[in-house]
């Protein structure tokens, strides 16, 4: 699969924030949608060598989600909290369960740049450089290119 952009991913130099950019040929609704909607999440989300399948899904103000990801019989799985959810932005946490103290607070916005387009900005919070800078050896940026990639091809086939 090409991508036509990647994801600009920056660690804040003063906060253990890393902070993802990248526009999208979509309007707000449809990333929202995308983000929100466990169907469409689970086609998009992560690298391409993981399926995902969601565990619990409750995507509202006050909800709560679980999804598992999975690759020749390792199961990686992931949980939190819809803190808010509007048209323009999503506020949630994000917890790896394999490390179950790494709690990061994530922002989604959906910034709308006109005639179909939209920059999608994430930031994660996290409680220590150390947690950050494991995040960002971890590899994140090829589920990140690969996942956005993924989405931006249902956004082009109409799916989202």
């Amino acid at each position: 699969m090409s991508t036509t952009a990647e994801t600009t991913i920056e660690a804040d130099p003063a906060v253990p924030i890393i902070r993802l950019t990248r526009d999208f040929a979509a309007t707000p609704g449809q990333l929202l949608r995308a983000h929100t909607d466990p169907a469409l999440f689970v086609r998009w989300n992560g690298p391409n060598s993981l399926e995902t399948r969601i565990d619990q899904w409750d995507a509202r103000s006050g909800g709560s989600f679980r999804y598992v990801s999975s690759r020749e019989g390792a199961e990686f799985a992931f949980r939190g909290c819809f803190h808010e959810i509007r048209p323009d932005r999503i506020v949630r946490t994000f917890t790896y369960e394999g490390d179950p103290d790494g709690v990061a607070l994530e922002t989604l916005w959906f910034e709308d740049l006109g005639a179909g387009r939209t920059r999608l900005r994430t930031q994660s919070l996290v409680d220590s450089f150390e947690t950050r800078d494991g995040w960002l050896r971890s590899g994140m940026e090829v589920g990140v290119n690969e996942g956005h990639a993924k989405l931006e091809e249902l956004i082009t086939h109409g799916t989202v």
